[in-house]
């Protein structure tokens, strides 16, 4: 049985169905039992038209389970509408799902279950292993006082949902790029679906921000082997060896990125993916144009205002035009000295810029709160160290 095939072909089942006027949760429930039936059947008689044959027999099962419940009437009074076993209009109705799972009622981390579900083709126990959870809290909820799991709770929201109005682009991009970041926990590597899945969104639909943040994970994941080290720990990327770098991704990331830009439409992901072409593009460290990467951060920061985008253009200052130029693009963040800033890797940028200006103490002190406030081992590894190397140093 094929069943990167079978995953392939969900997504399309689940959107025919959907378009037939299905609730997204009956049709879940009627493409799973064809799914089922599938790998009963197809290895001793394999279809002609396998995406056809999913659609019929989940079609046969919706309309079975309406009969049984006498639900759904009018869906019933269609029975001898059914459609016979055939080929499938080449309709792409797995566009549709993409933005039915970023609807605006779910919450992040269902929305990412959602579509992982729904477009990736993934099981709910492999959903639960990639984000290192028990499967009945992704599926039903965990302990019974939190009453549906993450799956259930979106299907139960979309239901009913029709797709009768354009969807939001940008809020698919933002439940692709959280599935991206959630990291390679798991027997599923979400990093790689998360391309997949935009690639396929990206030959879909026409936009230079879908290709932006294609390219952007492309770069990213092109210097994944050498992010860590053996033991886990994460590797800066100064320091990073970049014989490891996939350059076949770079250049792949690169040509996506640069037939984006010349759409003359930019948007943060382009903006974002520019800048880590700039850090590919450098054979090492020393030779990183930062004088332009302050440039693109200039302009993510005009589209977004994000804190985490000044942060990040505040380390990009401080390579480009010394330390102390850094601590003042970070002052516009807030204190330095105020204990506790919310900004993600603000004490970590702090501390290194601080280190860089010769405030030593400043800089050690800074460091151990980045690591007490670092999410995982492998984020408090390296600050950790960083504090202890400046507190040894002879006074």
């Amino acid at each position: 049985m094929n069943e990167a095939l079978l995953r392939s072909l969900i997504p399309g089942v689940l959107g025919v169905l959907v378009r037939r006027g299905v609730d997204f949760a009956a049709a879940e429930d009627a493409v799973q039992d064809a799914l089922v039936e599938a790998i009963r059947v197809w290895p001793a008689d394999p279809p002609r038209d396998p995406r056809g044959w999913l659609v019929t027999v989940a079609w046969r099962r919706h309309l079975d389970t309406v009969r049984a419940e006498a639900a759904r009437r009018r869906c019933e009074d269609r029975v001898e509408e059914e459609p016979q076993p055939g080929p499938t209009p080449g309709v792409d109705d797995s566009l549709q799902l993409y933005f039915l799972c970023a609807h605006p009622t779910l919450t992040p981390s269902s929305a990412v279950a959602l579509t992982l579900r729904a477009v990736g083709g993934l099981t709910t126990r492999q959903i639960a292993r990639a984000y290192l959870v028990p499967e009945a809290t992704m599926a039903w909820g965990a302990p019974p006082a939190e009453g549906w799991g993450r799956i259930s709770r979106a299907k139960r929201t979309v239901s009913g949902v029709r797709l009768d109005r354009p969807g939001d682009v940008a809020t698919v991009l933002r439940v692709l790029y959280l599935v991206f970041n959630e990291g390679y926990s798991g027997d599923v590597d979400l990093a790689a679906e998360a391309i997949r899945l935009t690639r396929r969104l990206a030959a879909g639909i026409d936009h230079p921000e879908v290709a932006g943040l294609l390219a952007l994970m492309l770069l990213h994941h092109a210097r994944r082997a050498s992010r860590t080290t053996p033991n886990g720990e994460l590797v800066p990327l100064a320091e990073q060896d970049r014989k490891r770098w996939d350059t076949g991704m770079i250049a792949e990331g690169i040509t996506v990125l640069q037939a984006a830009l010349a759409r003359d439409r930019l948007g943060e992901y382009q903006a974002q993916a520019a800048v880590a072409a700039l850090h590919a593009d450098a054979r090492t460290a020393e030779e990183t144009d930062w004088p332009q990467i302050v440039e693109w951060y200039d302009e993510l920061v005009r589209l977004t205002d994000s804190p985490v985008a000044r942060l990040n253009r505040a380390v990009a200052v401080g390579e480009a035009d010394g330390p102390h130029a850094g601590l003042v693009a970070l002052a516009e963040l807030g204190d330095s000295a105020n204990k506790g800033h919310p900004v993600p890797r603000y004490a970590a940028v702090a501390a290194h810029l601080h280190e860089r200006a010769g405030d030593l103490d400043t800089a050690a002190r800074l460091y151990a709160e980045a690591a007490s406030r670092a999410p995982n081992l492998a984020e408090r590894t390296h600050p950790t160290r960083q504090a202890a190397r400046l507190n040894s140093r002879p006074r």
